[in-house]
């Protein structure tokens, strides 16, 4: 008999009650205790739901207020030093989350990374040499509890201790050569702790995820792992480790895992379907294998008859007894439930599956092969229809445009420093040119506005001349504090990457980072675009001022990995046809006028593959799709981009060949470290490190915007340096904003003063 398992649920719940909740909570709008309250209701209506649908193996502590890696360092004491004099608890949490400012406090927040290849952020843990670990909190154990209480038996989800030491970085003054793994023996000690109390609880299964497995690790891990799986499957014979990769292939991982004790190990199935044939030959005697064939990573109905060969396969070498049905990765990455959509098109919403409607397919997956086929043939003629074949994903036009791609589209009409000196003169920029990078805050109003418009409580004229007053507002504000190179904030637009979407979920929220959740569009066929999306609102803006107004668009690559995406056609096809969109827009753009034209790439290096062997195939075409966008301008308008939480040494090649005239990039939270890729390979366009971070509440100080200006100088010359944010404003209020920016538009001055001297 197959069993079913979840890797992980989406917390936010069905109509996000938990980012509400959450950012009431520090508004102080609810108190502790009545986070903890409705967080406990949340938790047991998803665990509810999932033994309703019929799963076996339910995960718990897969709920976080923030990130579960920054649950995990709170849970083992891995809490740096500047927060150790704040209040213990959710304090101190959110602190190293969000950063606190208040009387007497004024701490940043911990670092914080995309997770892998997507775009959820994990909060990055810092290692002491001598870190001393503690079990911090009885999260974990506290949630199993609260399942059992239901009736339901879990297993708790728990980062694996070499990944989580791999994914921290040292404390910023830990001694050179320190790396956070030399800390595993004394780290497996906690574990060893926890483990027991679990075991006392009751737990009899235990999902450790160790996603590093599908990187390229060097082959001295291989004694790290074997270490820890010794260890930790001794503590109990009544405890079951399941080891979960996700996201790729394992490969010759698998050597470092192979032979320990462990119980079960979890492959991805999706990303990776290549891998399962050389596992099955390799798996020993006593170890069940978990299949992920249900995608955690997009919104499509799984093929159930694929799938159901899949496992057969499985089945026919190890027995039914040892294979487990599962998604391919925690569900965390995926909306709540298709339920919530009530206005999508039929047809296509027929093509969808979201969480809750994931796991039906596991269970549906696992009863045919208990059961039979004929136990679901319903289920399964209704998912054969539901294959996506339309003359909607196709489009002649775009396709006649794909064959007509020459070379000299990806590539600009002269050198950087020939437009370099004409966009000088053009705009007649200051040394140290201030600007954002786009987005400035969604207020509640704008919100609400954007509702009314939806719900047609107000029409489309009175919508727009609420657009332009808000425009009018920030662009006065820009030009009183001194920006050089204004934005329009973006007012009209509830994502960017919505703003280009091609079907628009009502409830299609993803979790991001923290409270922050995306609502991705879906691309389900080919890409056009029927006429200008944002020049109009542009123009209007340039018109309100003499000053450069930015062009803001979204490049080709992010809004291939911030939508769900077709998966008939190669991912290369699709980011070409977006790319074709955008270089439209960007001419239509340059023609009304408009010489600083912004195409943000947040999600280049997101999209890098996890194996290096990969990497080359990716950053030709991602590279190629930028400069099909770009490329088609006059040497004096100039290209911006931006790019953000990126370990810039892997893709500093890529990033030159982008060709941009200028680009801004996260920098606040990494201690200036991106810089060095910056330093070492001679990057020679105009660069704008973000100056401060824009994903916490707290207000930059000038005497700390000049001291890391000042530090940006050893890494790139002072003619290239942009002083900017990290990110877009859009998420923050506007008190903060307006400190902030007055701030560091004042500090860009003091230096131009200093300079001029």
């Amino acid at each position: 008999m197959v069993f079913t398992f979840n890797l992980g649920f989406p917390r936010m719940g069905a109509n996000r009650g938990l980012k509400r909740l959450v950012e009431n909570f520090w508004s102080g709008k609810v108190d502790e205790n009545a986070l903890l309250t409705d967080a406990k209701k949340l938790r047991e209506e998803h665990w509810l739901l999932q033994k309703n649908a019929g799963l076996d193996h339910i995960p718990s502590n897969d709920f976080s207020f923030y990130d579960q890696v920054v649950d995990h360092s709170y849970a083992f004491g891995v809490i740096p030093a500047r927060y150790k004099n704040l209040n213990p608890g959710l304090e101190t949490y959110f602190a190293m989350c969000r950063g606190l400012q208040k009387p007497g406090v004024d701490v940043a927040a911990c670092e914080m990374k995309k997770w892998f290849d997507t775009n959820y952020h994990y909060i990055v843990p810092e290692f002491e040499p001598n870190q001393q670990f503690t079990l911090n909190s009885t999260k974990v154990i506290d949630e199993y509890k609260e399942a059992k209480a239901l009736g339901i038996q879990t297993h708790p989800v728990i980062l694996g201790p070499v990944s989580y030491l791999i994914l921290g970085k040292p404390t910023k003054d830990a001694p050179q050569g320190f790396k956070p793994i030399q800390l595993l023996d004394s780290l497996l000690l906690l574990y060893e702790e926890l483990l027991s109390k679990l075991v006392s609880a009751g737990v009899t299964w235990i999902q450790i995820d160790e996603p590093c497995l599908v990187l390229d690790l060097p082959s001295t891990i291989k004694n790290e792992y074997v270490s820890a799986y010794n260890v930790l499957t001794k503590v109990s014979p009544q405890l079951k480790i399941m080891i979960t990769t996700y996201f790729d292939r394992i490969g010759n991982n698998l050597d470092f895992i192979i032979d320990t004790p462990i119980n079960a190990i979890h492959i991805d199935l999706i990303r990776a379907p290549g891998q399962l044939e050389s596992i099955l030959r390799r798996l020993p005697a006593k170890v069940s294998l978990s299949l992920g064939l249900v995608s955690g990573r997009d919104i499509w109905k799984t093929n159930l008859e694929v799938a159901l060969v899949e496992a057969q396969k499985a089945i026919d070498v190890l027995g039914s007894e040892r294979v487990f049905i599962a998604p391919s990765c925690s569900l965390l990455h995926t909306p709540h439930s298709i339920q919530n959509e009530k206005k999508m098109d039929s047809e296509i919403l027929n093509w969808l599956s979201f969480a809750v409607e994931k796991i039906k397919e596991i269970v549906i997956i696992s009863k045919a092969l208990n059961n039979g086929v004929q136990s679901v043939q319903i289920e399964l003629e209704a998912n054969r229809k539901s294959h996506r074949k339309s003359a909607r994903t196709q489009n002649p036009i775009v396709q006649q445009k794909m064959k007509t791609l020459a070379p000299d589209m990806f590539r600009r009409k002269s050198p950087f420093h020939e437009r370099q000196l004409s966009q000088r003169k053009k705009s007649s920029l200051p040394l140290f040119p201030t600007t954002t990078v786009g987005s400035l805050p969604q207020t509640k109003e704008v919100r609400s506005i954007r509702a009314k418009l939806k719900k047609g409580e107000i029409n489309q004229t009175q919508y727009d001349n609420f657009i332009k007053k808000e425009i009018e507002k920030c662009v006065h504000f820009q030009e009183e504090i001194g920006i050089d190179v204004l934005v329009h904030g973006e007012f009209e637009r509830n994502d960017m990457v919505e703003f280009f979407g091609y079907v628009i979920s009502e409830n299609g929220w993803v979790q991001s980072y923290g409270s922050r959740c995306t609502k991705p569009p879906i691309i389900f066929g080919d890409i056009s675009r029927p006429k200008p999306m944002t020049v109009e609102i542009i123009k209007y803006a340039q018109s309100l001022t003499d000053k450069p107004m930015k062009g803001m668009l979204t490049g080709p690559i992010t809004m291939l990995q911030w939508s769900f995406v077709r998966d008939d056609q190669p991912r290369k096809d699709t980011a070409f046809q977006l790319a074709l969109a955008i270089r439209e827009e960007v001419h239509d753009l340059e023609a009304a006028g408009i010489s600083v034209i912004q195409i943000d790439e947040p999600a280049i290096r997101e999209g890098l593959p996890l194996r290096k062997e990969d990497w080359n195939v990716y950053l030709n075409w991602a590279v190629d799709a930028f400069l099909l966008s770009s490329t088609g301008v006059d040497c004096s308008t100039q290209i911006h981009t931006h790019m953000c939480y990126s370990d810039f040494n892997d893709i500093i090649e890529a990033i030159q060949r982008l060709d941009a005239d200028v680009i801004t990039i996260e920098n606040s939270r990494s201690d200036l470290k991106l810089l060095n890729a910056f330093e070492e390979h001679e990057y020679t366009a105009e660069i704008g490190p973000g100056l401060y971070d824009i994903h916490s509440p707290r207000i930059p100080t000038k005497e700390e915007l000049k001291t890391r200006l000042h530090a940006i100088f050893k890494y790139i010359p002072k003619n290239l340096i942009w002083v900017n944010p990290d990110c877009g404003l859009k998420t923050r209020g506007w008190p903060e904003v307006e400190a902030a920016l007055k701030n560091m538009t004042d500090v860009a001055k003091e230096f131009r003063a200093i300079e001029a001297k």
